[in-house]
């Protein structure tokens, strides 16, 4: 959800610019723009649309010529997304042009006093009152005005800022959205994301809450919250720009698919040593706690919702899931005997973030599932577990969620071990299912043939419904949300229980039901499920085992995925849902890896 990049140099800075305004479209966004020092001042272009139609513009702005500069791309908020709504924004004297990730929540308060002080707004977006807030404080110091401005705000911000008066440098400031500074040999950089940074430099510093930066060619001086000057070392980054390329695929929804193999053998088998799970970064003692509370957005909430029944079948403690933008708001009941378990691809998800600290700040233990090192929740966690899932792109998460799910095995798995509720043979055998898991998910891959035909049937459909029970349905919402985010196709999962009791009022001819069949224990039932919804016309395509051989009997269509531990299977169940997701959107023309109205890293409510 938006995306920073900046520069600063001896090179030409719009290409640059537009080069990680392309790295970081993954995110969501509705417009873009650049600022750049010239010799003439700020010189500014930002127009509404893809980043494609900013390089046009920019190509044709021969007074864009410069070596410092900032750009944006934006998701609207606050302002439809308009070329003027669009970032960067510029002060009314043409001193200062500024880029802002966030929400100003006081912003119609200050608005309002810059108003009546003879300000003139331009824009309808909360970004702009920072950048006149600036001006209005400008004495001659950048620095001290931007502290003075940021006092002020209320809210999140990652804040690049642009001087006329100071060329060659720029000024950032960060508070719960996350801003890297990227450090090179004779020019340095700042984003959002690594992944607009990793073509240029691998030497990264986080910025903090609270934090700001003064950023030139040669140096780059970080500033804490109190205004002191702070040493902080670069951390080095492993991966390269060839992990976050498509690699011959299409899309890269379709590339990360299809590394969930190799994603699931990096998180599980170097945890495993000896028969053993080894956990070396957590030190918990699971025997102190009464309750887990798991909680997340979207994806990982799904993910939480299968972690809550392995946990609990294998450790005996009660557990629950909740969405994080609920369990923030209602005053759960939580004491130091609760661990919150919290999950995120990114670390960033603003609303899983303030669930955190509601855990931290009832007393309970907390414990993070994130895939970004460094990321605001892998430093808020008192104990974090990275998915190292290597960097994902497409806005529908794949290898991020199989990746979750692992991690919830695996600490399923150890916590159980660890409370004494695992014999030996118990626990070997779900260890021995864990490791299989990776050739297990490529199995998956190469049993899912026939979901291109079977979406090419099914594409137009406008209403579609999923079923499951128990650890299917927890996966039939993934899978729903998967069809719906990228196709816009309405998709509904439903508990198969739950038919009788009003949903299957919504069945009619030729609907398509899809029924999750892997949980061997409730088969007969869900068989029952598939033949009710049969009866009054429905199309059933069902999600099996491979030695479930009876489901040809019962559905329309079967997609096989390869037979699992009982407690194991969604890792690979959820595979030819994804795909199904994929080539619904691929027929259906859609814009797979960029969603409308979606973004990667949600840091805003």
């Amino acid at each position: 959800m938006c995306g920073i990049i900046g520069y600063t140099g001896s090179d030409p800075a719009v290409p640059i610019l537009l080069d990680g305004l392309k790295k970081l479209e993954y995110r969501g966004y509705d417009s873009a723009g650049i600022a750049v020092q010239t010799k003439d001042g700020l010189h500014m272009i930002k127009a509404s649309g893809k980043v494609e139609h900013l390089a046009a513009l920019a190509a044709q702005a021969p007074d864009l010529e410069g070596v410092c500069g900032i750009g944006h791309t934006r998701w609207a908020t606050h302002g439809s997304p308009t070329d003027i709504n669009a970032h960067p924004h510029m002060s009314a004297d043409g001193r200062f042009a500024i880029v802002h990730n966030g929400i100003i929540e006081n912003y119609l308060e200050i608005k309002k006093d810059l108003e009546e002080k003879g300000v003139v707004f331009a824009s309808e977006t909360d970004t702009e009152v920072i950048v006149q807030l600036l001006a209005y404080y400008y004495d001659g110091d950048v620095r001290k005005s931007l502290t003075r401005t940021i006092r002020r705000l209320e809210g999140s911000y990652a804040l690049a800022v642009l001087c006329a008066d100071v060329p060659g440098t720029v000024f950032a400031a960060r508070m719960s959205s996350p801003l890297i500074v990227g450090v090179g040999a004779g020019e340095n950089y700042f984003a959002s994301d690594i992944t607009a940074l990793i073509r240029h430099t691998k030497d990264v510093i986080d910025l903090e809450d609270g934090e700001t930066a003064e950023i030139s060619p040669d140096s780059v001086v970080i500033y804490d919250r109190y205004g002191s000057r702070t040493e902080k070392a670069p951390r080095h980054i492993l991966w390269d720009i060839a992990a976050a390329e498509k690699g011959g695929y299409d899309h890269f929804m379709m590339k990360e698919i299809m590394e969930q193999p190799q994603a699931l053998q990096a998180t599980i088998v170097p945890r495993i040593k000896g028969g053993q799970i080894v956990l070396d970064s957590v030190e918990l003692d699971m025997t102190k706690f009464d309750r887990i509370l798991i909680t997340a957005c979207g994806s990982a909430y799904h993910a939480g919702c299968v972690g809550r029944i392995v946990i609990e079948s294998l450790c005996r403690i009660p557990v629950e899931a909740e969405v994080a933008s609920e369990f923030r708001y209602r005053d759960a009941v939580i004491n130091e005997k609760t661990l919150v378990i919290v999950i995120s691809q990114s670390g960033e998800t603003a609303d899983t973030i303030a669930a955190l600290k509601e855990g931290k700040n009832k007393g309970a233990s907390t414990l993070a599932i994130v895939n970004v090192v460094g990321s605001t929740i892998a430093k808020l966690a008192d104990q974090v577990i990275y998915t190292w899932a290597g960097p994902e792109i497409a806005v529908a998460t794949t290898k991020g969620y199989v990746t979750q799910l692992a991690i919830l095995d695996l600490f399923a798995v150890w916590a159980a071990r660890k409370l004494g509720r695992l014999d030996d043979a118990s626990y070997k055998k779900l260890v021995k299912g864990l490791k299989a898991l990776p050739a297990q998910a490529q199995r998956a891959l190469d049993l899912s043939a026939g979901v291109k035909r079977l979406a090419a049937l099914y594409h137009d459909r406008q209403s579609i419904f999923f079923i499951g029970r128990n650890l299917d349905y927890a996966l039939a919402m993934e899978g729903s949300l998967k069809l719906k985010e990228i196709s816009y196709l309405h998709s509904e999962a439903y508990a198969a229980g739950e038919l009788k009791h009003g949903t299957i009022a919504l069945i009619e001819p030729g609907r398509l039901v899809v029924a999750l069949c892997c949980c061997e224990r409730l088969y007969e039932k869900t068989a029952s499920n598939i033949q009710q919804v049969k009866a009054r016309g429905a199309t059933v395509l069902a999600v099996a085992q491979e030695s479930k051989r009876q489901v040809y009997g019962e559905a329309d269509h079967v997609l096989q995925v390869p037979d699992c531990h009982p407690l194991l299977f969604p890792v690979t169940e959820i595979i030819p849902l994804q795909l199904l997701a994929y080539y619904v959107a691929l027929e259906n023309g859609c814009d797979i890896d960029k969603p409308k109205n979606l973004a990667k890293s949600v840091t805003v409510e």
